[in-house]
């Protein structure tokens, strides 16, 4: 122990017969690691790092009288700490103290927490606006970890600790969809990282901002192909529009803040992968932490005139306008109805996009394509004119190409981008449906409201139908659905997985003042419960979360649910449980081939739930449903109703 230094005093056991003799053990004081050794009726205090490589000495043990390495078998005297020949590397040691109320080692003082790389990072990325981390804390993230854990202790970040990277993945990627700003997923080097990847793809093709962060090899073991090294910024070139590794000269700030930047701005996916030497670095006195306040430019683009005056005279001379809004829309639906309403146009919305207006509202027609309502796609048909919003044209949508058509939307590349389009709008979607109201003169549209009506009640009367099918074989995705109508809050986030439930969903749920999340573009099973972990964050109860999802991408992160119980979130969970990848089941039979490794083996999903701290409840008819779904929707907490589904009732 050196000199003139102030020790202090910690305990770390009850009593010395804690340690048997010939034995040792790790114990932690005031952060410093040691190994404890029972050997010849003395106990002795030595570092725990073996010099050799770091290895644990506490995890070995005592052979022949020496403390052996449990790595590569290195020993030492379990007093001294000295070497007894073979190499000349010695350990620290530490004085300990056999008090009555057990034992006690001395430690050095700890000095004043010197200001790391990763503490400068963490601040600017908490001072921009990034306060929720969902992540695995490992070995080469340890640094950036203990930095979150500073700010996490002054209350300026939420860490959500997941049991799968792929999840907190989704998790930011849906805290991004709800919310327009990003939340940040942290995993280690390699596979921790690599886990992450689809949420991150999720995250780029629906165009919600996420922050990706990783740990990485020594700065300079990489390239040498050291355990767990992977090329994290060759790897993720293709999902990352911003994409670096930190050095120890950085302007660490500044970096932090370009990545949120462009998250932001570009509505993209960024990541910083940090060396692990490099995490702990301290940094100049005068590094100040940045913020974007001054750094972001407002987004209220104004489209160019010959547009508007284009798309306005279209507008003025259509007979049947029909309004599209797409995911890109849903922050300027105040703007796109206000129109609507003047236009008296219906209003139809991409599966991306449902709940942007109410099925409720008279000029509301639910969803269009292959997951929506008879009203959109009648009232699609009759149009003369279409105009469309933040919506980009996928097949899965079927926006028809031989109506005349107005696309808005703030990226260029996406104007036009798989067909001709009468006129293309450059400009901030709630900008350009303003000016367009108010540039309005005299409008042709007839009102609408009534023909809306009337497809509405037809599908009401289609949908009551169907809650009479019954083969005996399990519930009906109408009954789910109807139940759920009457249920769920009428301002829950809703968030769907992928499969067959999503399609039932798009199909038979009614809209109120709801928010929808689901993996869009990638369509990446295994989206749903994650993706509620985001939003629970991101609305901070004061919304309810609900998730809705089939047995085979709820049984892709099931271990989630444990998640959801530490942290109490109050997550309401519709499992629709078919047995069955039922979705390719009818991909199959559509081909003209055979039904083939589409069934599934599954638990009682409610049990599970249950085990791991949450109400489960599990429904096999159609009349337990209702008493069911509200007995979920009122508990305080984490729930999940697994549902017995027909397969083919969907």
């Amino acid at each position: 122990m050196p000199e003139n230094k102030k020790i202090q005093w910690h305990k770390v056991l009850n009593d010395k017969i804690e340690l048997p003799e010939g034995r040792v053990t790790t114990v932690t004081a005031n952060h410093v690691g040691i190994c404890l050794t029972h050997h010849k009726g003395k106990l002795c205090a030595l570092d725990n790092r073996c010099p050799h490589q770091g290895g644990p000495l506490g995890e070995g043990s005592i052979e022949n009288g020496l403390l052996r390495c449990p790595w590569h078998g290195w020993d030492f005297d379990p007093h001294t700490g000295q070497s007894p020949g073979f190499h000349d590397d010695s350990i620290v040691t530490y004085e300990v103290d056999e008090r009555e109320d057990g034992i006690y080692v001395g430690i050095e003082e700890e000095e004043e927490h010197e200001t790391s790389i990763s503490d400068v990072m963490m601040e600017t990325m908490v001072a921009a606006g990034v306060d929720t981390v969902f992540g695995m804390v490992g070995h080469s993230n340890l640094g950036v970890a203990e930095a979150m854990r500073r700010l996490e202790q002054k209350g300026k970040l939420s860490f959500i600790g997941i049991r799968h990277e792929g999840a907190a993945a989704f998790a930011a990627s849906a805290y991004g969809k709800l919310t327009g700003r990003p939340a940040a997923c942290f995993g280690i080097a390699g596979p921790g990282a690599t886990n992450m990847f689809t949420g991150m793809w999720d995250a780029k093709n629906d165009r919600a901002p996420m922050l990706a962060l990783s740990g990485q090899v020594q700065s300079q073991v990489v390239g040498t192909g050291a355990f767990q090294e992977v090329d994290l910024i060759q790897a993720f070139g293709s999902v990352a529009d911003f994409n670096h590794r930190v050095l120890s000269n950085s302007k660490h700030s500044e970096l932090m803040l370009l990545a949120i930047k462009h998250a932001v701005i570009n509505r993209e996916v960024s990541h910083l992968t940090f060396p692990d030497d490099i995490q702990k670095m301290p940094v100049r006195k005068d590094v100040s932490i940045k913020t974007t306040e001054y750094r972001i430019a407002e987004d209220k683009i104004i489209p160019p005139h010959k547009a508007v005056a284009d798309a306005v005279a279209l507008l003025n001379k259509a007979r049947r306008p029909v309004i599209i809004a797409g995911h890109g829309a849903r922050f300027n639906m105040d703007e796109v109805i206000a129109l609507a309403e003047e236009l008296n146009a219906p209003v139809l919305t991409t599966f991306k996009g449902k709940g942007l207006i109410s099925d409720h509202h008279p000029l509301g027609c639910g969803v269009l394509g292959r997951s929506g309502t008879p009203i959109a796609s009648w009232v699609m048909n009759e149009a003369d004119l279409l105009c469309v919003f933040g919506a980009s044209f996928s097949n899965h949508t079927g926006i028809t190409s031989k109506i005349p058509t107005i696309q808005v939307d703030y990226d260029r590349l996406v104007l036009a981008k798989f067909h001709d389009i009468e006129v293309p709008v450059w400009g901030e979607i709630g900008v350009s449906a303003d000016i367009f109201r108010e540039k309005l003169d005299n409008p042709a549209a007839i009102d609408q409201r009534q023909d809306i009506r009337q497809r509405w009640d037809l599908w009401l009367k289609e949908k009551e139908s169907r809650l009479k099918d019954d083969r005996g074989e399990g519930i009906s995705s109408a009954a789910v659905f109807a139940a759920m109508n009457k249920q769920a809050p009428e301002d829950a986030v809703m968030c769907v997985d992928v499969g067959n439930n999503a399609y039932s969903f798009g199909r038979y749920f009614e809209t109120k003042k709801h928010s929808f999340l689901m993996s869009g573009y990638l369509g990446s099973i295994g989206f749903g419960y994650p993706a509620a972990m985001g939003a629970w964050m991101a609305v901070k109860g004061k919304r309810a979360v609900i998730t809705v999802t089939g047995d085979g991408g709820f049984g892709q992160y099931m271990a989630e649910v444990s998640t959801a119980v530490k942290y109490k979130m109050g997550i309401k969970h519709i499992l629709i449980n078919n047995d069955e990848l039922g979705k390719i089941s009818k991909e199959q039979r559509a081909d003209q081939l055979d039904v083939w490794k589409t069934s599934l083996h599954n638990p009682n999903f409610a049990d599970f739930a249950t085990s791991c701290g949450a109400l489960g409840l599990r429904v096999t008819k159609q009349e337990e449903l209702e008493n069911a779904m509200k007995q979920v929707f009122d508990h305080d907490g984490p729930a999940t109703l697994e549902v017995m589904a027909d397969v083919n009732l969907i």
